[in-house]
């Protein structure tokens, strides 16, 4: 599995921990930063991220910012990204399990670091589980691109 992690100057800190936690997990992972603290533009992350899971560069990616919200609506503006915005282990594993999400959004300003990693070994953890839930997804991958 190959993780790639973006996150602006509101989700550095967080991302760090994140790094640590892929590192003692084993896991794979590119940081296309931030790595600064200097304010910044959460799109200028959220894009490089969400374009190489969608072209399948990357297995997962991981966004972090202050809420997790201005990331996970960037990234979603990429078809074929299913990113969501997560505060909780149920709703990381439903995630996965039910709306088989490519990315995961965190806030750091919403989370804190423990929280976050076990956050993220939920998402990681789950695994998506068709059925009626891939007709759904499939529900969602034709409003793509319309405009009504």
């Amino acid at each position: 599995m190959r993780i790639i992690l973006g996150s602006d100057h509101g989700g550095l800190r967080l991302k760090k921990e994140i790094k640590e936690l892929l590192t003692e997990l084993d896991i794979a992972y590119e940081d296309v930063g931030c790595d600064c603290e200097e304010s910044v533009d959460y799109p200028d992350y959220a894009y490089p991220v969400a374009k190489k899971v969608a072209e399948g560069e990357f297995d997962l990616g991981i966004l972090i910012c202050g809420t997790g919200i201005g990331m996970s609506i960037a990234a979603n503006k990429v078809k074929g990204i299913r990113c969501a915005v997560v505060t909780d282990e149920f709703s990381a594993r439903m995630a996965r399990e039910h709306n088989n999400a490519n990315i995961l959004a965190l806030g750091e300003r919403v989370v804190g670091p423990d929280l976050a990693k076990s956050i993220v070994r939920a998402w990681l953890g789950a695994e998506f589980q068709g059925n009626r839930h891939a007709r759904r997804l499939e529900k969602i991958s034709q409003l793509e691109g319309s405009l009504s």
